[in-house]
């Protein structure tokens, strides 16, 4: 069995996030770079049925700046076998459709029978690559998944709607897709981190991959403007002089809050 896990560096969640308000792209030098943690938890369900069927594969790919490999290794260091990032500037900005065929691209030169990827960046929070790439492949995909079961012919989770909770299956090869409710990634521990400085780790361009990153040669969506979000206005202060319940009244009807 060999497992790809797809994984992405982002702006650290508990920091702040800055837009470059000349290229309109995440000013991703403005602050710390994680691994996301949803990523993780992808990877962990890798790792946790790897633990349990030896021979298991398993592999990370990323498509980032070259400055994110540190951060792509920490899979590594977790325990990952091996990992392949895509590189280049012509990727800059790139939207969905050009993500997905850059990633599909990249797991079929890793090889696969099974793809797991998170649900949603806490970037971009698409939330549609997986099924993208499961697309792009050609094989069928079980996204949003609360629950995960790898068989040796199939995969199996539970995805939970507004209504009910749907089992659903696909056979492999397939990409699924997991939640926030898949347990915490494992922290990579020290013999972990030695070991993944030699673990494999492939760096690609596009041209490598066969994919061609060129605006005019599919439809693209690109950013046509772009403007500083407003400042916070200071909300309305009501000092009360007796009739504080009756101004806070009117303020609830004129504001359609009651």
């Amino acid at each position: 069995m060999k497992i790809v896990v797809l994984v992405k560096e982002v702006p650290d969640t508990y920091g702040d996030r800055v837009l470059n308000l000349e290229t309109g792209l995440a000013d991703r030098a403005a602050g710390d770079r994680v691994l996301d943690e949803i990523g993780e938890r992808a990877l962990e369900v890798a790792l946790s049925y790897a633990d349990a069927h030896p021979g298991t594969e398993v592999a990370v790919v990323s498509m980032a700046s070259e400055a994110a490999a540190a951060t792509v290794r920490k899979a590594l260091a977790m325990g990952a076998g091996s990992a392949l990032q895509v590189v280049d500037e012509a990727l800059a900005g790139a939207d969905l459709g050009l993500t997905a065929e850059v990633l599909a691209a990249a797991v079929k030169r890793v090889g696969f029978d099974l793809v797991i990827a998170g649900n949603q960046s806490t970037d971009g929070s698409g939330g549609v690559v997986a099924a993208m790439v499961a697309e792009l492949l050609g094989v069928p995909h079980a996204t949003a998944l609360s629950t995960v079961e790898i068989g040796d012919d199939t995969v199996t989770g539970t995805r939970t709607s507004d209504g009910a909770n749907m089992q659903v299956s696909a056979p492999l090869p397939s990409v699924i897709s997991i939640t926030e409710a898949l347990p915490d990634a494992r922290f990579p521990n020290f013999k972990g981190i030695m070991a993944a400085k030699k673990k494999p780790f492939e760096t690609v361009t596009v041209a490598d991959l066969g994919v061609d990153a060129d605006p005019g040669a599919r439809p693209w969506s690109i950013m046509t403007a772009i403007a500083a979000k407003p400042a916070r206005a200071a909300g309305t202060k009501i000092v009360d002089e007796g009739d504080a319940g009756a101004q806070l009244a009117e303020f609830l009807i004129q504001n359609r809050l009651v």
